[in-house]
């Protein structure tokens, strides 16, 4: 969208608009920065994005210390997910760059601030020469089923009262992706599985993962929750399911390919 952006302050999108409407504004006029003072204002060039992206992106990051004008709101952005119609890959890529050019002030390496490039989506030292690029931290998560049709969810201690889902985790180095899909199932609850295949991802960006979905069937073992980050879990049928993760999640969309 021409001269629109998306203004973000922390881990929430700001705007003025009604974002419970049917196809709610989320890239407002970039006009609106000047209210905003010291605000970060970056561009994603439209050749790193797919071409269904909908072209180039710019993004304002807003410093968390500043006030909103009348009738500007903060929405968190993973709540915003789940109020989308749509699905909202430009709002997460641009969230994603903002939260990383933030992080991102001081080269890792000797402690000089950094630079932008000019040709690509990428921060330079300019007095050592080290180059960073956004950060991408892969995950996975597994819907495990077993020979009854009933699939494992479980409660993770972080999780609302009463809500559960698949497991999930961060891949380790040196680990391909089905390694360490079994790995967090085996640490987690305790049981083995088999038959691990891919079915899709999604760009998570809180703060900068990248969520690729499984599935895998249970193959030995007894389910027995590590009581660290999970606190129970259980086999589910289609008809007894307890509270899920709201839609806007893979998460969610992997349930609900198992359920149709």
């Amino acid at each position: 969208m021409n001269n629109c952006a998306f203004f973000f302050q922390g881990v929430s999108l700001l705007t003025d608009q009604d974002v419970s409407a049917a196809a709610p504004e989320l890239e407002i006029p970039l006009a609106h920065a000047g209210k905003f003072p010291s605000s970060d204002i970056f561009t994603i060039p439209a050749d790193t994005l797919n071409v269904a992206a909908g072209g180039g992106l710019t993004g304002v990051s807003v410093p968390m210390g500043a006030s909103l004008p009348p009738l500007w709101q903060t929405i968190p952005v993973r709540q915003l997910l789940s109020m989308l119609p749509v699905p909202a890959s430009r709002l997460l890529r641009a969230f994603h760059v903002a939260q990383w050019r933030r992080e991102s002030l001081f080269c890792g390496s000797c402690g000089a601030k950094n630079s932008d490039s000019d040709v690509e989506l990428s921060r330079f030292c300019p007095a050592c020469g080290r180059v960073e690029f956004p950060r991408i931290a892969p995950a996975v998560i597994t819907l495990i089923t077993n020979d009854e049709g009933k699939i494992l969810l479980a409660h993770n201690k972080k999780f609302a009262s009463g809500v559960y889902s698949l497991i999930a985790g961060f891949v380790e180095a040196g680990e391909n992706l089905e390694t360490a899909a079994a790995r967090e199932t085996r640490e987690e609850t305790g049981i083995e599985i088999g038959d691990i295949r891919y079915i899709a991802s999604q760009p998570w960006p809180f703060p900068h993962s990248l969520m690729t979905g499984f599935s895998a069937r249970y193959t030995a073992g007894i389910l027995k929750p590590d009581g660290v980050e999970i606190e129970d879990a259980r086999w589910f049928s289609r008809d007894s399911l307890p509270a899920l993760p709201g839609p806007g999640s893979l998460s969610r969309c992997l349930i609900e390919r198992w359920l149709g």
